[in-house]
Parts: C-alpha cells; sequence; structure tokens
C-alpha cells in the first residue's frame, strides 16, 4: 500500500486554487520527507483548467511542475488530467521536468476518451492511474468491467472514486471485489468525507490491499474533503500496521502550513445530504439558480434531483423538481428555514 496526497491538487479547490509555488514547495518538501510515496500538484481540475476556464490558478502548470521537481527527492510526483480539458502535449512538457505519474480522470461511461492519454504517458514511461470520476453511478459489475478495459488500455493502477463521499465500507468493498473478479490490475481509492466516511472506507481499502489510498493534509480537498492524512497515518499506528511514515512531521505540517488556510468551521448540511444522496458538488450552481428563483430548500432538491439521476444535474430536470417542491410548500403553508441569502451569498427579496 502506498498513500498518495492530494493537499495541493483537490485541497486547491478549497482556496479556490491559490496554493502559490512556495506554498507547493514547502509542502512538497515535507511530504516527501515524512515518507509519503505519491504527491499531486497543480489545479484542481487538473492540467490545462485555468487555460479551458476551470478557475484561474495562481500559478501555471509549468510552474507548479517545476516547484515539485525542485523538492520532491524520493518520491513521486504527479498531476491530474481529464481528457478534453487537458491536451496531449502537456504530458511531454511534464514529462521532461521529471513528473512521475499521471491520473486520467474519465466517467464509467467514457473511458475510452482516457486511451490516448494512457497510451502517450506509457509511452512517455510515467506511471498511469485512471480515475473513474463518479464511480457510484453504475453498479459495480458494470464499473469492473469498464476498470478492465483501462487495465487493457494500459494503465497501471484503477482507481473507484468516492467523489459525492456517499459510499459505505460494504459499498466500497463491493467495487473492489468486483473489480478483482475481472482482472488483477492494482486498485486506488479516492474518498470523499460528506458522510464522514473517508476514513472507513480507506481503512476498508487497506484491509483489501488495495494499492494506493488517497488522503489530504487536514482532509483538505473539494466539498468535505478527503481521507485526511495525519489522521490515517495515525490509524496504522493505533492498529499496529509497519510502515516509514513520519507521522509527528506530517502533524507539524498540517497544523503549520494548512490549517491555517481553512476557514470553514462545523460540517456543512448541505454537503452531507450531497452525500446521502450522491450528488457530485460540481452542480451545484444549477441547484443554487434553482433554489433562488423557487425559493426552495437545496437539500431537498438535491435529494429530488438524485432520485432520478445520480449522473447529472440538467436544468429542466432542476427546475421541474424546484416547482414542484415550491408548489407543494405553498399548498402545505411551509416554509423552510434554509438561509439561502448567507449560504448562497445573494440578495434577493423573500427569501427566507
Amino acid at each position: 500500500m502506498q498513500l498518495l496526497d492530494t493537499t495541493l491538487r483537490d485541497g486547491s479547490y478549497v482556496i479556490n486554487f491559490q496554493f502559490s509555488a512556495e506554498d507547493t514547495r514547502l509542502i512538497a518538501a515535507e511530504l516527501d520527507r515524512a515518507g509519503i510515496e505519491l504527491i499531486e500538484v497543480g489545479h484542481g481540475v487538473g492540467m490545462g483548467a485555468t487555460e479551458k476556464g476551470h478557475g484561474i490558478a495562481r500559478e501555471s502548470d509549468e510552474t507548479y511542475m517545476k516547484a515539485a521537481a525542485a523538492v520532491v527527492k524520493k518520491a513521486k510526483w504527479g498531476m491530474f488530467c481529464i481528457p478534453g480539458v487537458a491536451e496531449l502535449d502537456q504530458l511531454d512538457l511534464a514529462a521532461d521536468l521529471g513528473m512521475g505519474f499521471v491520473r486520467v480522470g474519465v466517467s464509467v461511461d467514457n473511458v475510452d476518451f482516457g486511451q490516448p492519454f494512457i497510451a502517450k504517458a506509457k509511452k512517455l514511461g510515467l506511471y498511469v492511474a485512471t480515475n473513474f470520476m463518479k464511480s457510484y453511478t453504475r453498479p459495480p459489475e458494470v464499473f469492473a468491467d469498464t476498470a478492465k478495459r483501462a487495465a487493457d488500455m494500459g494503465a497501471d493502477v484503477v482507481y473507484v472514486v468516492d467523489s459525492a463521499g456517499n459510499m459505505t465500507p460494504p459499498e466500497m468493498r463491493a467495487y473492489i471485489e468486483a473489480v478483482r473478479a475481472v482482472t488483477k490490475v492494482p486498485i486506488g481509492i479516492h474518498a470523499h468525507n460528506n458522510l464522514g466516511l473517508a476514513n472507513a472506507n480507506a481503512l476498508e481499502a487497506m484491509r483489501l490491499d488495495c494499492a494506493i489510498i488517497d488522503v489530504s493534509l487536514q482532509g483538505m480537498g473539494r466539498c468535505t474533503g478527503n481521507t485526511v492524512t495525519e489522521e490515517f497515518v495515525a490509524i496504522l499506528d493505533r492498529l499496529g500496521h509497519a510502515h516509514d511514515y513520519d507521522l509527528f512531521r506530517l502533524m507539524d505540517v498540517a497544523e503549520t502550513l494548512v490549517r491555517p488556510r481553512l476557514s470553514i468551521i462545523g460540517h456543512d448540511t448541505v454537503d452531507l445530504v450531497c452525500g446521502l444522496a450522491g450528488f457530485h458538488s460540481s452542480y451545484m450552481s444549477v441547484i443554487r439558480d434553482a433554489c433562488l428563483a423557487f425559493n426552495v430548500d437545496p437539500r431537498r432538491l438535491i435529494l429530488e434531483v438524485c432520485q432520478v439521476t445520480k449522473a447529472d444535474a440538467p436544468w429542466q430536470l432542476v427546475e421541474e423538481k424546484a416547482r414542484a417542491i415550491a408548489a407543494e410548500d405553498r399548498r402545505n403553508g411551509y416554509r423552510h428555514r434554509f438561509p439561502l441569502r448567507h449560504y448562497f451569498g445573494h440578495e434577493q427579496d423573500g427569501l427566507s
């Protein structure tokens, strides 16, 4: 088992992609010294994201690459790559600068989009993971067949990705065992913490001998974040599981370089419902627009939408559900208590 720390990539969502080159050098160096084997850096959406309009990162991809390359001595450093956001020639620059791995992000339904990137990365000598974003939107058996296809394309490892943080340990086990039944490809897991189960799912993956477990310092990551690096290593200690990670170095870098950046206190109940329903936070702008237009509780709207689909949030469906909720509330004389103006940062008359 290896740990992949994604603080400097997934964690960048929390600060609007504003990690600096110096942040990258400082945090990556400490992770390297603490024994973390794989360190992911760059824009949260991956290579090419700034140019494709997915939020403007503080630094260019090349700057992040050079920052990691300057300080990572023992570990491999790498970046995320979504075909259509990233371009194939960006892999050449990454390989030239010493990148050790790349993770190709695709959905279960479009694994073929990743094939050119897998082939190019393998040709360049990179370790290649295929990350199946929103893995839970398809049953384990369907997911397993797709994972086998990625392995046949040359992926070194395939990832079960709990993008909405809605999987329980038995569900995580089902996906891992389904993959094991059809291919010998190593398995990685990327867990989010909407239901507070990221560490538990990571522990289940470890028990099932998964090859890579994603973690982040302080759990810093999109939505409610990820499996917590320092907590998971402490769990390994508690279990008497042999490892070479420096827990106190990890705790120190988490405390001094990461925790001061975290401004949200308490638990976001919208994120909780995203985990309950299996709703991916990338669709939240559609929910926001409908809630502000029809004055409905986003938590209820998310649950209604996900009863129809967890793979998308088309405006027509979201609007239809919002109108129905608003009409039902009027009939029942109900006024929800969710603070829409505060949560969405929007002033509009008549909102509760």
